[in-house]
């Protein structure tokens, strides 16, 4: 997927637990020090398991990027499941995680056609392990989703700390505002994306501009803060 025009003065993430707003760049460190204020004024009756800090962007753009909180006894499986949820899930498409040279697999749905035409999908382990088993500090590990139109995240373990969540076993710490892209045509902020032109970097468009597009109404889809924006059918 080529690249597109992005005003990068606006290149900026949310804190989940102040509401702070810093550059990518800055929010590790922010984080670092807002966890360990939250974790000190919290509750001490969190059962003595721990939790892992996990940063994750686009492959090919990573303008969009999460930081992460996951216990380490959810599966890779749940970490497959809530980047699902929260950037990627369109059709049900198979997934896979790649760590240390080993692949984890998860899914079915209409991906099912590659199996029948001889395409093995990753290994052969599945998603049902925990994260404390395969994961560490300094790690660096991967994710795909839809083997056919690939979205591609490389992840990677900022720490392990002591702590656990109490209400879901994974949650965000921070998270890209959405960029702003420009129209390719006028310069203003793109609103829809033509799923033909994406692939040459050209197809942004602002509401007005996408009214005259060559390809018409029914190649577009909305622009959206996940780095699956004008993919398969993913509105987001």
């Amino acid at each position: 997927m080529g690249k597109h025009k992005i005003n990068e003065e606006l290149l900026n993430g949310k804190c989940s637990l102040c509401g702070g707003t810093y550059n990518k760049a800055a929010m590790r460190k922010h984080l670092e020090s807002c966890m360990r204020t939250k974790k000190s004024s919290g509750s001490n009756s969190a059962r003595k398991k721990n939790t892992f800090h996990i940063v994750v962007e686009g492959a090919h753009h990573p303008e969009y990027w999460m930081h992460l909180e996951a216990n380490a006894d959810a599966t890779l499986e749940d970490l497959d499941s809530f980047l699902r949820d929260t950037w990627l899930e369109c059709c049900g498409h198979m997934s896979a995680f790649t760590i240390q040279k080993t692949r984890y697999t998860a899914g079915a749905g209409i991906d099912s056609m590659w199996v029948g035409i001889g395409f093995k999908p990753g290994g052969e382990k599945e998603m049902n392990i925990t994260l404390g088993k395969v994961l560490a500090p300094k790690l660096k590990f991967y994710h795909e989703y839809d083997f056919g139109t690939t979205t591609e995240l490389i992840l990677k373990v900022v720490s392990e700390v002591e702590g656990a969540l109490d209400r879901k076993p994974i949650r965000i710490l921070a998270r890209n505002e959405p960029p702003q892209i420009l129209c390719n045509v006028c310069g203003k902020i793109a609103t829809q994306v033509c799923t033909q032109c994406i692939y040459e970097g050209q197809g942004w468009l602002c509401d007005k501009c996408c009214r005259k597009h060559e390809c018409g109404e029914d190649m577009l889809l909305p622009v959206v803060n996940s780095p699956r924006v004008g993919m398969c059918g993913y509105t987001g």
